[in-house]
């Protein structure tokens, strides 16, 4: 918009100071056109009659002047001898009015009659004072005009893209939330409510394929959960009552791993069914969560060792529960793929609750340190094919600690693997002990 209005505005400039020029040379035309008539005639009358601040000069081939109009100057030619040479070729000039003691410059024509040149010059300060007026207005205009119509421009187009933030910011909310609300429909009936229609459409039908999903999970579980606990509870009285030894302990497993399995599912489909709630939430001491996993893993396949100083205590909003079930996941995990040793690690950095799970086993390939995170990811290494595995226990942890407002990452340990838990402090208190 600047550069169009400083393109009309130097147009203007050009063309209105073409337009003046052109009006002075054809009045001196037609007045050279005039002399030269009554010069041919020989009906020249001394002094040469004009109007409107005309001065008119009659030059012999010698450059003497034989008439003149009143005004201008008898004895001395107005233009030079070169520059009447070139007047005569019908090239227009302009001459310093200080020849004819005239305030600023002169246009001037000339008309050759025979050996004679009709010489018209007219003054044309009056047009250069208009044109440096209307230079001199453009110069506070056009900035003027610039800022009004960016004022306005800036409105306009804000007004116009307000119901495009306002769609922004409730996806964003609708994303962030994992809430089933709607984008706002604005009430103009344009392009932007169209838009707003069929995104809500299309919102709709994910919702719907959302639920459906979510349902087909939790459905699947409760069925599954009666049935598993029932084969369970047979097995383990089957056991105690003389089916053959080899074959209870075998079928036992697999319905507790397969009760886990459903206790997984549901868990994660509550927690895919609404935004996580913190209405539940209180202080939670994490070193004693760190201790009661601990206990949990005597007796573990290898062994399992605790680095928390006595007495330390950190404290977080949370559930103990939940925390609980991830670190144990962690630990379960680790001891799974562990070589011959277990680090169980919990200390404070910079306002958050750190806890670390460090085993000696193969470890994970960089690539697919955070694609073990999606749910039901095996890995093609022997850490993935694990006894009794689901590739849903780091998605949980990931979904525990997530409602927690906290991070689990997986890094290197060289050998082996270590997963950090980082979980933000209420409160952080170091035994001095």
């Amino acid at each position: 918009m600047a550069a169009g209005f400083l393109v009309g505005g130097v147009a203007l400039f050009l063309v209105l100071g073409i337009a003046l020029q052109r009006s002075v040379d054809a009045a001196a035309e037609s007045t050279a056109h005039d002399v030269a008539a009554l010069t041919a005639e020989g009906e020249l009358p001394d002094p040469v009659p004009v109007a409107g601040g005309q001065l008119v000069q009659v030059v012999d081939a010698e450059g003497r002047v034989r008439s003149a109009s009143v005004g201008a100057d008898r004895l001395v030619s107005l233009l030079q001898p070169d520059e009447l040479a070139a007047a005569r070729k019908g090239e227009h000039q302009y001459v310093d009015g200080n020849r004819v003691a005239v305030e600023g410059p002169i246009r001037v024509v000339a008309v050759p009659v025979g050996d004679d040149t009709v010489v018209v010059g007219r003054p044309v300060a009056e047009v250069f004072h208009s044109m440096g007026v209307l230079r001199g207005h453009l110069l506070v205009v056009y900035p003027l005009l610039v800022i009004a119509m960016g004022v306005l421009g800036w409105r306009v187009l804000g007004a116009a893209l307000r119901p495009v933030e306002q769609l922004r910011v409730g996806a964003e909310s609708i994303t962030g939330s994992r809430r089933d609300d709607r984008l706002p429909v604005p009430c103009s009936e344009d392009e932007i409510q169209r838009l707003a229609i069929t995104l809500n459409g299309m919102l709709d039908r994910l919702s719907t394929a959302r639920a459906r999903q979510r349902a087909f999970v939790a459905d699947a579980a409760h069925e599954l959960r009666s049935p598993l606990t029932a084969m369970r509870t047979e097995l383990e009285v089957a056991g105690r009552h003389g089916v053959p030894p080899d074959l209870v302990p075998d079928l036992l497993a697999d319905v507790v791993r397969l009760s886990r399995l459903v206790d997984d599912l549901l868990l994660l489909a509550r927690a895919d069914d609404a935004a996580p709630s913190k209405d539940r939430f209180a202080p939670v001491d994490v070193a004693d969560v760190l201790r009661e996993a601990h206990d949990r893993c005597r007796g573990a396949r290898v062994p399992v060792d605790l680095l928390v100083a006595d007495g330390l205590e950190l404290i977080a909003l949370g559930e103990h529960d939940a925390l609980l079930r991830a670190v144990a996941n962690l630990l379960d995990n680790a001891v799974r793929h562990a070589a011959g040793r277990v680090t169980l690690t919990g200390y404070a950095e910079a306002g958050s609750a750190v806890v670390e799970v460090t085993d000696d086993g193969p470890g994970i390939p960089a690539p697919d340190l955070e694609r073990v995170f999606d749910r039901f990811t095996r890995l093609d290494d022997g850490r993935a094919r694990d006894e009794g595995g689901s590739g849903l226990g780091l998605a949980i942890v990931r979904e525990l600690i997530r409602r927690h407002d906290g991070s689990v990452t997986l890094t290197d340990a060289a050998p082996g693997l270590r997963a950090t838990i980082r979980l933000p402090l209420t409160r952080e208190l170091v035994s001095t002990a």
